[in-house]
């Protein structure tokens, strides 16, 4: 099975989106068990684990971040499984977009290839700012300007001369995140139960004063219910995972033996990283820590302010001295790794774009070195957001992105939950049977309903409060329904000019126009290479 398009492929194929995704091209061999997983959870540990999910805790406190992300966790195992059922099925090369175009209409496919190529580019600024808020933990006497040119710089010379090592440092940079993010778990228990210097046995004493719950912008169970929905949308930012799984199934060792094993171990990366990280930070910090809410509000100054992560506020106010600085210094280096690694992901959907027609054709340039420069210029260009922290607070300017990026986030597994439906309904009507798949989606279909209007009410609830408050801003609606509105032009647009046509349900090509009997083949002659071959301890493990 190659990322290449064989002689028997469509046209189509020759630019999939992301034909050079960060692991197919810098490991230049294919994934097995361990690096597929591990590509996947550094994918989808980033700066929110660390950071951004405490600036819901004031909003929600303790009880109501912990609620959230476990609703929002059962929503997005829900739309996982409607990834797994159809890339295992079919490991292509940027599967769940290419799905989208041939299963449902051409349409949907390019509204879904830009969605996510901004998606994936909102994101670099949202990193330059983090990056900046915990330099200033340090020191504020660093221009912001400054900050953002040298990383902009560092990006540009990094994606353009180191392509080669990239996969590989990448995947050393998973593990290094897992065990950053187990080592926080690890001081929350530690110092809840009194090991700390101030031998404080804190326990779940900031559930109980000042509470588990807070009323946002209304009184009573009203505003706690809305604190809890704040909450959800916090978690729809940060809860994801299956769509970086399947931007490497095209690369895998063994697809249909090593993802079904990377999707189902996905629901125990929710309940461990995610939902966990929900839980230790409303037990190290109040919701009205006067650090976390100076942060918020921008109205603290001086060296200190970059102390946004509430384990490294918690860590000061129990005068661990040594450990928020060692802290501070790693969660850095995973926000410069994650910037860079979604500049290499935008730039690399954007190269593919324009080898499909769906992006102006100079995109499609390269150095001799392979690299797409037209088309990382493109990408870099989104890092100039990151400027909009010169004129506002980095907080501020970090919610605007979260909004973008978020939107985006919605839009892609909503459309993925629906092409699963046509998916569901083609097995059906030309009776394949589902037991027969690589991966059999639990509970199917109504975990499909469940994907879909889970993520179509966070789509609609995500400005709640501009109709709540009666204060209304242009600029907030813009932030909360503009990408919708962006979508939709796309996919119609695209429909005008290409005058597509829609795939009515059952009616699919589930051969992909015969990859997958190439994908059968290639599978048949992997199994019989591999009889007798010794696995080492951490396959056997990921496996």
């Amino acid at each position: 099975m190659n990322s290449n398009p064989s002689p028997s492929a469509s046209d189509a194929d020759a630019g999939t989106i992301s034909d050079i995704t960060a692991g197919s091209q810098a490991l230049h061999r294919k994934l097995g068990g361990k690096e597929v997983q591990l590509f996947a959870i550094g994918g989808a540990i980033g700066t929110s684990l660390y950071v951004q999910m405490g600036a819901a805790l004031p909003k929600g406190g303790p009880a109501g971040l912990f609620i959230a992300f476990i609703v929002w966790g059962t929503i997005m195992w829900a739309v996982n499984e409607c990834f797994a059922e159809m890339v295992t099925y079919l490991p292509v090369p940027s599967p769940f977009i290419r799905f989208g175009g041939e299963w449902v209409d051409k349409s949907l496919g390019f509204a879904m290839a830009w969605n996510f190529f901004l998606n994936m580019a909102f994101l670099v600024p949202f990193e330059l700012v983090a990056m900046n808020i915990m330099i200033t933990f340090w020191t504020d006497k660093v221009p912001v300007a400054a900050i953002i040119v040298a990383m902009i710089v560092l990006y540009a010379i990094l994606n353009v001369i180191s392509v080669r090592y990239f996969g590989i440092a990448e995947f050393y940079l998973s593990i290094f995140k897992v065990i950053l993010m187990l080592g926080l778990f690890l001081f929350t228990f530690i110092t809840m139960v009194g090991g700390n210097p101030e031998h404080d046995r804190y326990g779940f004493r900031y559930w109980n004063n000042p509470g588990a719950f807070v009323e946002h912008l209304s009184s009573g169970g009203t505003g706690r219910f809305l604190g809890v929905l704040s909450c959800v949308y916090q978690a729809s930012f940060s809860i994801c995972g299956p769509e970086y799984i399947s931007m490497v199934a095209a690369e895998a060792e063994n697809p249909r033996k090593v993802l079904p094993s990377a999707y189902r171990s996905f629901v125990w990366r929710i309940l461990l990283f995610f939902v966990g990280s929900a839980l230790c930070m409303g037990i190290v910090i109040p919701y009205n820590d006067p650090t976390l809410l100076a942060i918020l509000g921008g109205d603290m100054s001086g060296s200190g302010t970059g102390a946004a992560s509430p384990y490294v506020i918690a860590m000061q106010r129990l005068k661990i001295h040594g450990l928020p600085h060692l802290v501070n210094a790693l969660i850095m280096t995973s926000i410069f790794s994650a910037g860079n690694g979604l500049l290499f992901a935008a730039t690399r959907t954007l190269h593919g774009m324009s080898m499909e027609g769906h992006a102006p054709r100079f995109l499609s340039r390269c150095t001799k070195g392979g690299v797409p420069i037209w088309a990382l210029a493109v990408s870099l260009s989104f890092c100039l957001l990151a400027f909009l922290q010169v004129n506002s607070s980095s907080a501020e300017a970090m919610t605007y992105l979260v909004d973008l990026v978020t939107c985006c986030q919605l839009i892609n597994y909503g459309s993925t939950a629906l092409t699963y439906r046509h998916f569901y309904s083609a097995l059906a009507k030309q009776g394949i049977s589902r037991d027969t798949l690589p991966y059999k989606g639990r509970f199917q279909p109504y975990t499909s309903y469940l994907a879909m209007g889970g993520t179509a009410f966070m789509l609609l609830a995500g400005g709640y409060d501009l109709f709540l408050t009666g204060g209304w801003d242009v600029m907030w609606f813009f932030l909360d329904y503009g990408m919708i509105a962006f979508f939709l032009i796309a996919l119609l647009g695209w429909k005008l000019v290409s005058k597509s046509k829609y795939v009515w349900p059952g009616t699919a090509d589930l051969t992909l126009g015969g990859l997958k009997e190439e994908i059968d083949n290639y599978q048949a002659v992997y199994l019989s290479d591999q009889q007798g071959k010794k696995k080492g301890v951490l396959d056997r493990l990921f496996d």
